[in-house]
């Protein structure tokens, strides 16, 4: 890194999450400066339709401003990660409408969006070979399906007037930059390319999407950015954090109140920002198992909406239902496999928030000056004092299967639905208070269970280190402890998404050679916060409840 410069250097990291856009400024030692956030505008449509608008994301991307006060030539680098949307555009950069009622600004296709579902069943039952690289189910919160399901619904509006289709993060590295280079981030993971193979295109063909095939696969790779029609380029992909483009343009540096110019360093999906941002933290002298030990020993999971569990592997390891592997997907050079929950922290909400009981949760918590999940853990801890019993057996008789939006991992289906056994006529805030415990420990078996799927293929993950929402709640992070029966590492940073995110921007400035080289920061990103198993008979007794709500599904 050049450090003889006596000027303090900045980063910026843009996280495009499910609800907002979060920014922040962070210095070259990793700490987090600032942060500003903005909410997005989310429509439902129609049943499992979730839609977005691009134009409303990027506004809102230059409106979370995080560097007054500091001079425009000292922020060096801009990193952008985002959920794994689909952006659609048409042949003047405009967007077009992805749902009937053809709101040209709501072209946006959320990662949430399960309408093609019965387009993913339709590709899983073709068997073609590239279904081995997403544990050999596809999935409807990949591309391929949606773009199906755009041909099969909108033929004659959105299918006939796009020119591009793109990933979210793809889309705001354009933004900045009016370079389409796509990261290796979003095609290997969600659009089926391979970085030693290329496409596909007996695929493409074998699902019915060869039109995508003409034109040099111009509607789904990479043109000149002056000429959408005629003139194409070489394809480009980049690495994460590799340089894009010449940097800002003129017209983005305004907007974001930056510098021409300033670098901006290919994106990442926001679960794969936030695995960058902990997993090759330095927690020597603390007596945990992935001490001197392999990276590849240890498992991200950023848990917040959703959850995913980022496993990395020397060579490739293919898991049955679980995503991957992915080559320098996540980190350069290595394979990435990645399970995860469709729903975590918005699944926990619908079962609180949805109880009879949720207004008197709501009095009580503010009369406490409290947030109503700190409420509810301590008012889980004093109805287990007033027991005499651990607080992990309160619901041993409460039993939940969390797959309310499906199962993304290890099952592969996204046809399952949730289901509760054991509820009581009563509904007072002891009830809802069971359920909300029973619910995060469904989740943390959830977990486990991708767990053993992984350890079966051949990863061995020693230790956990979770970011995100729910990683701030520390029954969600005692239970997962519990459940797994491995210690738990928290963030310093509780914006590990966000410092992420800035490490793009940082290896795109040149200030370090590589992702792998930001060594310097990883002494801030992880706190000494460790969760280790309370109760091994929690464990005992829920693995009977998973498996008797397996046979409830079957």
């Amino acid at each position: 890194m050049a450090g003889s410069d006596p000027v303090e250097w900045y980063y910026v990291g843009v996280d495009v999450g499910t609800a907002s856009v979060r920014a922040a400024l962070v210095t070259r030692e990793g700490q987090v400066k600032t942060t500003a956030e903005e909410m997005v505008t989310i429509w439902k449509p129609h049943s499992d339709h979730y839609v977005q608008s691009s134009t409303d994301i990027w506004a809102k991307c230059c409106s979370t401003k995080v560097t007054q006060g500091v001079q425009r030539n000292q922020v060096r680098g801009v990193g952008f990660d985002a959920t794994c949307s689909l952006v659609v555009l048409d042949q003047n950069f405009q967007p077009v409408a992805v749902n009937q009622d053809g709101e040209a600004e709501r072209n946006v296709v959320m990662w949430m969006d399960h309408r093609a579902a019965e387009q993913a069943a339709r590709i899983t039952s073709t068997g073609h070979r590239v279904l081995s690289r997403v544990g050999g189910v596809m999935s409807p919160e990949m591309q391929p399906p949606k773009l199906l399901w755009l041909k099969e619904n909108l033929r004659e509006t959105c299918w006939r007037d796009a020119a591009l289709f793109l990933d979210l993060p793809d889309f705001l590295s354009w933004k900045a930059t009016a370079s389409l280079a796509r990261s290796l981030c979003t095609l290997v993971c969600k659009w089926t390319y391979c970085p030693t193979e290329k496409w596909d295109t007996s695929f493409w063909t074998a699902i019915g999407l060869e039109d995508l095939l003409e034109n040099n696969h111009s509607k789904i790779v990479f043109l000149d950015k002056l000429n959408i029609n005629k003139k194409y380029q070489t394809h480009v992909t980049c690495c994460p954090g590799s340089p894009v483009g010449e940097g800002l343009t003129k017209e983005a540096a305004a907007e974001l109140g930056l510098d021409t110019g300033t670098a901006v360093g290919a994106s990442l999906i926001d679960a794969h920002a936030g695995g960058l941002g902990v997993i090759g933290a330095d927690v020597r002298g603390f007596s945990l198992p992935c001490e001197d030990q392999p990276i590849t020993s240890r498992m991200a999971m950023i848990c917040g909406t959703s959850s995913c569990h980022m496993a990395i592997s020397q060579g490739p390891l293919f898991v049955p239902g679980v995503w991957g592997p992915y080559l320098s997907a996540m980190v350069p050079e290595l394979w990435l496999n990645e399970g995860g929950q469709s729903a975590t922290g918005r699944l926990i909400d619908h079962v609180v928030k949805g109880h009879v009981a949720y207004p008197q949760l709501q009095e009580q918590a503010v009369k406490g000056g409290e947030h109503i999940y700190s409420y509810l853990n301590r008012h889980l801890s004093s109805m287990a004092k007033d027991l005499g019993a651990p607080l992990e057996l309160l619901a041993s008789s409460l039993h939940v299967w969390p797959d309310f939006h499906g199962n993304r991992s290890p099952l592969a289906d996204p046809t399952l639905r949730g289901a509760v056994v054991g509820l009581p006529l009563s509904q007072t805030l002891d009830d809802l208070a069971l359920l909300y415990l029973a619910t995060v420990q469904a989740l943390a078996l959830g977990t486990q269970h991708i767990l053993e799927a992984m350890t079966q293929a051949g990863h061995y993950i020693t230790t956990l280190f979770l970011c995100g929402g729910l990683s701030k709640n520390p029954l969600y992070v005692q239970i997962h402890a519990n459940a797994t029966g491995l210690p738990l590492v928290l963030p310093a940073q509780t914006e590990a998404v966000l410092v992420g995110a800035a490490v793009l921007g940082a290896c795109a400035s040149h200030d370090y050679s590589s992702i792998l080289v930001v060594s310097d920061w990883r002494n801030c990103v992880l706190s000494l916060s460790f969760y280790r198993k309370k109760h091994s008979v929690f464990l005992r007794l829920h693995v009977h409840q998973r498996e008797y709500m397996a046979l409830m599904n079957d």
